[in-house]
């Protein structure tokens, strides 16, 4: 926008951030209205605990812990020692994750899809990802991961808001499958 209409805007008593959250506040609700009308007569979104929470103490440094979590092959290791790819097909896709804000990475065989919104080195990650089920999108979600010092090692705080679709995932399984890469992160860090 140019300052003129920047000007204009905050005349009339928009500022850009409210103009920007209208905007796509509007479109998210055509997208919204959309997708009801596809899902007609299927679960839609489950609205039960849809905030998942965790806080492991991992015996590592803030260093390590966010730097496992942002490389690709350490953040295999981590899948690989923890039960989340069993209960998954495999797939060819490659473990990918960008350590650059905007960037996409790609999980569990192609399964999770997202984008890196903010990556603070050291003190906390923040992404968006879908999750998928063959080509069926079974969950949107948006995660924080924090890190504190505590003692020896690091308080991992992690938070994720997520809206589970049409009856194909639940947050109780999400939440397990959390627990369950936190425990081998924990155990892959202790190691090495």
């Amino acid at each position: 926008m140019s300052d003129g209409t920047n000007a204009k805007l905050l005349t009339i008593g928009l500022s850009r951030r409210k103009a920007i959250v209208g905007v796509a506040t509007a479109f998210g609700g055509l997208a919204l209205n959309a997708s009801r009308a596809r899902a007609a007569g299927q679960e839609e979104i489950s609205h039960d605990a849809e905030t998942i929470h965790q806080e492991p103490f991992i015996k590592a440094s803030r260093a390590r812990v966010y730097e496992a979590l942002t490389d690709a092959k350490q953040f295999d290791k981590i899948v690989h020692l923890s039960d989340a790819m069993k209960s998954m097909a495999r797939q060819s896709t490659p473990t990918q994750i960008s350590k650059e804000v905007g960037g996409a990475f790609a999980l569990f065989g192609g399964h999770i899809a997202g984008r890196q919104l903010e990556l603070v080195p050291n003190e906390r990650i923040v992404y968006t990802y879908d999750m998928h089920l063959g080509k069926q999108r079974i969950s949107v979600s948006l995660s924080t991961v924090e890190f504190f010092a505590d003692g020896t090692g690091t308080r991992l705080v992690y938070t994720e808001q997520g809206a589970f679709l049409d009856g194909l995932d639940e947050p109780a399984a999400r939440e397990h499958g959390t627990g369950e890469l936190l425990d081998a992160l924990g155990r892959v860090l202790k190691v090495s």
